[in-house]
């Protein structure tokens, strides 16, 4: 195990600037998240740390060490690709003990440490198959197997589980989840899924554009958002952001004087009033649906407002409003988040839901 530190970290590609600057420290044990929208650069950061990419500016320091002029294999990192690349004519034992090959290691200890990988792992049976007589899940074990054979400081994961199905992602988080408890390694996790980020990770490292939004424990960054752009980025479906002037303000009635630009409700916090007489008053002539979308035990209510889409938790098999019927919206006032012209949080909203 070994904490990585950034220190001002940037790239560039000729005059194009790709990371800004980044510090971050992660640490021992720990499983980071890299999340963000594709091109915020978290996969050049990651190649950066593994040493694939050369570092424009700044400082990378593994285990305390700094690693900007060390090649790959003495950083005492392994990475799982997205795409495994396996040796398609190597079998499975072959595959997991080929760094240990390549670094001289006897027979013995290769022999050794493939059968207590495969044991960790559970592909005992798997050894002497080769890689196209497997699922996709259990290439993804074998390339796992291989970074794990080196005993490495450090796990690089780039978007390993993008390839597999819904169910099959759910069952390698959890296989990946489990493993680090049980090896208490630190590992670096990049994706553009929040699911992923949610269930995985220690701290989630919110990027955009090449630079860090927020970092915090992913039940912070959801209840906490530092900004604007992690406000409708994590959450599913995304968090409600409209202007303060008209709707904002008969949901954030008191915050007049924090002059806030936009304020944000997350859909669960928002149904559609039961009682007549309660509620905010949205007029037939105000409102479109754009659809129902049913997931088992909830619903939601997608509307189009003069002020954009707007999200509400509904009864799940109801009738949703007719078309020439007002509707009332009923809220959790400590669940709105506001925001600044800037989009920076003005408050800090602590409601999870």
């Amino acid at each position: 195990m070994a904490e990585v530190e950034l220190r001002n970290v940037r790239k560039s590609y000729g005059t194009v600037d790709v990371l800004h600057g980044l510090d971050l420290e992660i640490k021992s044990g720990e499983l980071t998240v890299l999340l963000g929208p594709s091109g915020c650069g978290k996969s050049t950061l990651l190649r950066m740390i593994a040493g694939l990419e050369d570092i424009t500016g700044g400082e990378i320091r593994i285990g305390g060490t700094t690693v900007n002029e060390l090649s790959p294999g003495r950083r005492g990192c392994a990475m799982v690709f997205q795409n495994y690349a396996l040796y398609p004519h190597k079998t499975v034992r072959k595959n997991i003990a080929f760094p240990l090959l390549m670094e001289g290691a006897s027979k013995d200890r290769i022999a050794q440490r493939v059968a207590e990988v495969a044991e960790t792992l559970q592909i005992q049976e798997l050894l002497d198959r080769l890689p196209r007589d497997l699922s996709g899940g259990q290439r993804q074990r074998v390339a796992m197997g291989r970074a794990m054979v080196r005993n490495p400081s450090v796990f690089l994961f780039d978007e390993p589980l993008s390839n597999l199905d819904a169910e099959l992602r759910m069952r390698m988080r959890l296989e990946i989840a489990t493993l680090q408890r049980k090896i208490g390694a630190t590992m670096i996790f990049v994706t553009h899924d929040q699911v992923e980020a949610m269930t995985l990770a220690d701290r989630v490292v919110v990027m955009r554009a090449g630079h860090i939004e927020q970092v915090d424990t992913p039940l912070e960054v959801y209840r906490k958002p530092a900004n604007r752009f992690v406000a409708g980025f994590l959450g599913m479906p995304a968090m409600n952001i409209v202007p303060f002037a008209g709707l904002g303000r008969k949901l954030a009635p008191i915050v007049d004087a924090m002059a806030p630009e936009s304020i944000g409700i997350r859909p669960e916090h928002v149904t559609l009033a039961r009682d007549e007489a309660g509620g905010i008053l949205i007029e037939p002539n105000a409102y479109d649906i754009i659809g129902v979308e049913h997931l088992g035990d909830r619903s939601y209510l997608h509307l189009s407002l003069e002020q954009g889409e707007f999200t509400v938790l509904y009864p799940s098999g109801a009738e949703p409003p007719a078309a020439n019927e007002p509707i009332r919206l009923q809220h959790e006032p400590e669940a709105i988040h506001l925001f600044d012209a800037q989009g920076h949080s003005l408050t800090m909203a602590g409601h999870a839901g």
